[in-house]
Parts: structure tokens; sequence; C-alpha cells
């Protein structure tokens, strides 16, 4: 069974191919591969003739009413093809509209929160859906850390997912930082509910089985907001909210993310034994 596994970033390409550690798998952003050939993709497979790999994309912008962009998806589907990844991911975001009716479609390189509405879900359940069909497999969706919300959400995010999932096929990516970022955002602009009290609910209004895969990261708590910046170890509210996340999905592959003030390998090693240990410990593993 799979347990934890590290975002192979580019500061450890080299300790992490000499020394090989124990790891599950290894994550990396989709976008990073997408050329033909050249040193980053030499890099990743050699890490693929050593480790299941899963592919993580930021770029898809699943929920985007302008749709996919053609140029990018077929890009992923040759990178899958080259590495026949354990796991395909995106997020549950959009960053692609038109400026102006009928004006060309421009993308905003950001993770921009959609509105949780029959309309959005409809647009999800469409670019998933042509997602899945050109790679040929079911994808993972994960959600969002959000700074906004919508006055016209008319649905839970919770439920948003579920439907998602049981329209198109795909499944889960649960980000539990993302959860506690959300959750603590949420306090902090006078909801009742305490955070890691709130992250469970979260979890428990997901169907079982729809997770594929679950994501801990540290986050940034020191300004107004709290921002998910994946530059600190994994606070001990997502811990505990990951221990719940265990206990109801079982043990779900697992994945440190670990992208600014990136720390020496063994460091991140050190956030993965600690996600194996509690799978160990749940009897998830």
């Amino acid at each position: 069974m799979e347990t934890a596994g590290i975002g192979l970033r580019q500061p450890h390409y080299a300790q992490v191919l000499a020394e090989l550690p124990a790891l599950a798998f290894v994550e990396v952003h989709s976008e990073n591969f997408f050329a033909d050939g050249g040193a980053a993709l030499a890099v990743l497979r050699e890490a693929r003739s050593h480790y299941a790999v899963s592919l993580h994309g930021v770029g898809l912008a699943l929920g985007s009413a302008a749709g996919l962009d053609a140029w990018h998806l077929d890009r992923l589907a040759r990178l899958v093809e080259r590495i026949e990844p354990v796991r395909v991911s995106d997020h549950a975001c959009f960053a692609r509209a038109a400026m102006r009716t009928g004006g060309p479609v421009v993308h905003a390189n950001d993770l921009l929160p959609i509105a949780f509405t029959r309309a959005a879900l409809d647009v999800m359940v469409a670019n998933v859906t042509q997602v899945q069909e050109r790679l040929r497999r079911p994808m993972l969706v994960e959600n969002l850390s959000a700074y906004v919300s919508f006055d016209d959400d008319s649905m839970g995010e919770a439920e948003f997912f579920a439907q998602l999932a049981a329209r198109t096929g795909c499944g889960m990516l649960l980000d539990v930082n993302n959860l506690m970022v959300n959750a603590l955002n949420a306090q902090a602009d006078g909801a009742a509910a305490e955070p890691v009290a709130a992250c469970c609910a979260f979890i428990d209004a997901l169907p079982r089985g729809i997770v594929g895969e679950l994501h801990l990261a540290g986050h940034n708590a020191s300004g107004s907001i709290v921002i998910d910046d994946h530059g600190s170890r994994v606070s001990d509210g997502v811990w505990a909210v990951y221990a719940h996340a265990l206990q109801r999905f079982g043990g779900v592959p697992t994945l440190v993310e670990w992208d600014t003030d990136i720390p020496p390998l063994p460091v991140l090693l050190g956030e993965a034994a600690l996600a194996a240990a509690a799978m160990a410990h749940c009897g998830a593993a």
C-alpha cells in the first residue's frame, strides 16, 4: 500500500536521485515538464525509474467557463504517455476568461476560486470530462485555499465535490492544509466553528471513497490573514485533521508539499515519516 511521498523540487533533485530515500512516491508540477526534452524531463524520467510519480498540475483551470486550453491539455497528455504516472491531478479553480465579449481568452496564472453553484458545477463537469477523455483515465481535483467567496454560492463545497465525482467519475485530492487555512480565515471573519472541528465536519460531509490523495503542508499565520505558502512544517492542527481524514478514508497516499523556503531534504523526509507513522497508528498503512 502506498504511504507518504514528497514534492520533488529542483533543490533536491541531485540528492534524491543519489540517495534514493525510501518514499512511496514523488510528486511534481506537470507544467515544469512539458518540453519535449531537456534536463528537467531527463530528471523526471530518472525519478520515474525509481519511484511512482504523481503529476500535479496548476494550469488546467478546470473551473473556467471559457473552456480548456487545447495546447495545455495536449502537452499534459503527452507527459502522461511518457511518464505513466500513478495519479494526475489539478485544482478546482478558474484562470481563463475573455477580457471582453468575443475577445481573446487570457490566462491569469493564478488559482482563482470558483462559486459553488449549479452553473459552476456544470462548467467543471464539462472540463473534467474533457480531460479524462483525453487522458483516458480518471483524474483528481483539489480543493482550494480561497480568500474570497461568492454571494450566489448555493451549495456547500463538500457537496460540490461529491456531485462532481458522481457526475464525472473523478476523485478528489483533499488538501488538508487548505481546509485549515480556510477555516482559520473564516474564524478571523467571525465564524463560530473552531477550525479543527470545521475541517473535520467538512471531511465527514464527503462520501467515503472519493479521496485519492491527501496533501499536507505548512501555512503562514503571521499576518492579518492565513496564507497557504507551503513554507514550513505541518502545523499541529493540520496533523489533527489529517488523523481524522485517515480514520474516515483509510490509508490514502499522502504528499508533503514544501515549495517556499525549501529546507534540507532530511527535514522534508522527516515530515513524510510523520505522515507514514500517522497511517500506521490508525491502522491505515
